[in-house]
């Protein structure tokens, strides 16, 4: 077995080197965020029209991004089974299974007949495989990050593990790159016909390529080490709990700050990236390649910010770099609506980047700061667990209240209010919680030692000789 000095304690570890496990896990995480925001860019552009035909074409939408939710409801989920299995086996093993069955899921909504062709059972089908998505996703998440910030050293974690987190502008670049360039070069009728499709079905080649990537990195070395010690105790008798149950138990508190860390980040995403599309397009009556565009520009500024946040928690701390970037969207919330509603491409374009600019300094720090949260034994389970039920209560409802907002009220000041509300509930979990940086992910956490078991002396995750 691993002995668990394989990775020093500030430095890299030394099978295959940091920035390859960085690497392996940035491409699995830009090909699976591609997949899952594909799904929402469509929801918006297309999903609509094809799968959810109705006279009104803002409540065509809204049952569209009803099923963008689901997928959401199926990732706390994923991150359970996923989270109990990568506590239990290992990460490496669990990222390349979730990567099979999101890009699997992907491409075959590529496939997918429309209402037109085979009626009710269309949107059926597309909500199977958005529920398969977001059982995916809710797995991906915890291993990526966690592999990243086990493998790393302690003084540099935070910019190490922001770069599994940037896999997400990156996917959202992607997967709305390639919707524009569609929409540049075919007609609308083209794309509503096949064109769409396109996207879907090119998930295939970057999964090909993200599996390859990946299975030749190394197990985490604090994993191997834990669980080392894990199947010594059960060679004495000694049983261990479920690592959910264990989470439960022990770690819940943690689990709460999770969520409450997440809780702004989340919806603040969705609001500048998915509702925007459909505010400019349906209320605003202005080109889809309008609000593309302007995705597509904040997404390529977001993608090289996060990882210099994260470096700045390195510095600073989880704390203070996470309550800039919530503080600030609180107050942002409001400029960010009234510059949209200029018109101007321009404008609207530099709203989105200081927007995201602000939700970069939430997320870089972000996978560091849960990752340090919890003990090895549970992390894969905690922090998935808290990271996946904050997109139930956040980033699934975000759309939704927001277009239901709209709907109602006509307005994007509601939109602002419930934006500035989501960052103020970060501003204080994040005021309140323990700062973690620097945390030497190999102990137990500070002040907590294991549950005594008959017949044995409690101690840490790992040996600390």
């Amino acid at each position: 077995m691993t002995d668990a000095k394989t990775a020093a304690p500030d430095g890299p570890a030394r099978s295959g080197g940091i920035a390859r496990i960085v690497g392996a896990s940035l491409i699995g995480t830009t090909v699976e965020w591609y997949d899952f925001f594909l799904y929402g860019s469509a929801a918006a552009l297309v999903f609509n029209t094809l799968f959810f035909p109705t006279s009104d074409p803002l409540v065509g939408t809204l049952i569209a991004f009803v099923t963008y939710a689901i997928g959401f409801a199926a990732r706390p989920l994923g991150g359970v089974v996923f989270g109990h299995f990568g506590d239990k086996i290992g990460r490496k093993k669990l990222l390349v299974v979730s990567l099979l069955m999101m890009g699997g899921a992907t491409f075959a909504m590529g496939l997918l007949p429309t209402y037109d062709s085979i009626g009710i059972a269309a949107p059926i089908l597309l909500t199977v495989l958005r529920l398969i998505q977001g059982f995916a996703l809710g797995g991906e998440w915890g291993g990526a990050v966690l592999i990243v910030s086990e493998h790393g050293g302690d003084k540099h974690r935070g910019f190490w593990a922001s770069w599994p987190q940037a896999g997400a502008p990156g996917g959202n670049l992607l997967a709305t790159g390639v919707l524009a360039l569609l929409a540049a070069v075919q007609s609308e009728a083209a794309f509503q016909s096949w064109g769409w499709r396109i996207p879907f079905l090119l998930s295939g080649v970057l999964v090909v390529i993200g599996l390859w990537i990946r299975v030749s990195v190394s197990e985490s070395p604090v994993f191997l080490a834990a669980q080392a010690k894990a199947e010594a105790d059960a060679a004495r008798g000694v049983k261990a709990q479920p690592p959910v149950v264990e989470v439960f138990r022990r770690s819940w508190r943690e689990v709460l700050a999770a969520i409450g860390t997440r809780f702004g980040e989340n919806v603040s995403y969705y609001i500048l990236t998915s509702f925007l599309l459909v505010y400019v397009t349906t209320h605003l009556e202005l080109p889809k390649s309008t609000a593309l565009n302007a995705v597509l520009i904040g997404s390529a500024v977001h993608f090289v910010t996060i990882p210099l946040w994260g470096a700045l928690s390195d510095r600073l701390g989880r704390r203070p770099v996470t309550l800039i970037g919530s503080v600030g969207m609180a107050l942002w919330a409001f400029a960010f609506f009234t510059l949209v509603d200029t018109e101007s491409f321009t404008v609207i374009t530099l709203s989105v980047t200081v927007g995201l600019l602000l939700h970069g300094a939430m997320y870089g720090p972000q996978a560091a700061f849960i990752s340090e949260m919890f003990d090895t034994k549970v992390r894969y389970s905690g922090a998935s667990m808290g990271s996946q039920l904050a997109s139930i209560v956040a980033g699934a409802l975000a759309p939704i209240i927001a277009i239901e907002l709209l709907k109602d009220y006509g307005s994007s000041t509601p939109v602002a209010v419930y934006l500035c509300a989501a960052a103020v509930i970060t501003t204080v979990t994040v005021a309140v919680v323990k700062e973690t940086r620097g945390r030497d992910l190999s102990r137990a956490a500070p002040g907590r030692t294991p549950a005594p078991h008959p017949g044995r002396t409690p101690a840490g995750d790992v040996d600390p000789a």
